[in-house]
């Protein structure tokens, strides 16, 4: 069994608090047992993304540099494979939405740089984040081989079939997404439902577990042209055929501790063996844009 923390929390304007919260957080999951413990998309900031602001850039970072550094750290001293979201600086004008994972030691085991970039009211990725170009890539690590993608890759089955069949054993989301204030009661179910079904789709069509870890909470609009972001938590884990392992409430920080047997992944493509059905001779149109 592989016992995984999930660390969902709401975030201030104040980055050395955030991590200092994170680290407590980090610390809380290892001495749980927690062996694999995973993070929020952008952790360490506000989601910035709300507006489009040049200055924000500054929150960028090499990788290595400052938050790897803080993170390799306390990877090594909890010895837990920990898996972070980072606003990273490949040069000046390039930057990307990058997952990195360390190993027990410390180490950098690999990363991931978003592939969908979303843009919308609100969520303004484009402007910030150029699309990855580091592919579909499980990372090896010493409690399996990880799945790592980010939140808008969530809703694409194709970044999740391609991740299993490279031989991902889990596969993992960090995100940031929640509520427009406008919206009714029931909207938000849908979207939090359709949230939930489409990664637990991702799980049965697989046949191998999902983490998806959100953030909380409520972040203002710089600009104040729309109310803001009340982000709706409920990070969660699916075992191989999508059932519930473990959820987190909506409004409140969690650390939310889940044991995994990855062995089950086994008998679940035995009983529905998809990949063995796979029409892999007719699929030529998925490449396409559309199919006029």
């Amino acid at each position: 069994m592989l016992k995984t923390g999930l660390i969902q929390q709401a975030n201030s304007a104040d980055v050395a608090a955030n991590r200092s919260k994170l680290a407590s957080n980090i610390a809380w999951c290892a001495r749980e047992g927690a062996q694999l413990i995973v993070l929020q998309e952008l952790h360490n900031t506000r989601y910035f993304c709300q507006t489009e602001n040049t200055a924000l850039f500054d929150l960028a970072e090499t990788i290595p540099g400052p938050s790897t550094d803080f993170y390799s750290q306390l990877a090594k001293k909890h010895e837990v494979v920990l898996v972070t979201s980072l606003f990273e600086k490949r040069s000046a004008g390039l930057y990307h939405n990058t997952a990195v994972v360390f190993e027990k030691d410390g180490t950098i085991a690999g990363k991931y740089r978003k592939m969908h970039i979303p843009d919308d009211p609100a969520y303004y990725e484009k402007f910030y984040f150029t699309p990855g170009d580091l592919g579909f890539e499980p990372i090896q690590t010493s409690v399996g081989k990880l799945g790592v993608m980010v939140c808008w890759d969530q809703w694409y089955p194709e970044a999740a079939r391609l991740m299993a069949l490279a031989g991902a054993e889990i596969l993992i989301y960090p995100t940031a997404i929640g509520y427009e204030s406008t919206d009714s009661a029931t909207e938000k179910r849908r979207q939090l439902e359709a949230w939930m079904i489409s990664q637990r789709g991702h799980a049965v069509a697989n046949g191998i577990p999902v983490i998806a870890v959100n953030r909380t909470g409520f972040e203002p609009d710089p600009s104040g042209v729309t109310n803001g972001i009340t982000f709706w938590g409920n990070s969660f884990v699916t075992g191989p055929q999508g059932e519930l392992l473990g959820a987190a409430p909506e409004s409140e920080d969690a650390n939310l501790l889940v044991e995994i047997d990855l062995h089950r992944s086994e008998n679940v493509r035995r009983w529905w063996p998809f990949l063995r059905d796979r029409r892999i001779d007719a699929y030529g149109d998925l490449t396409k844009r559309f199919i006029d």
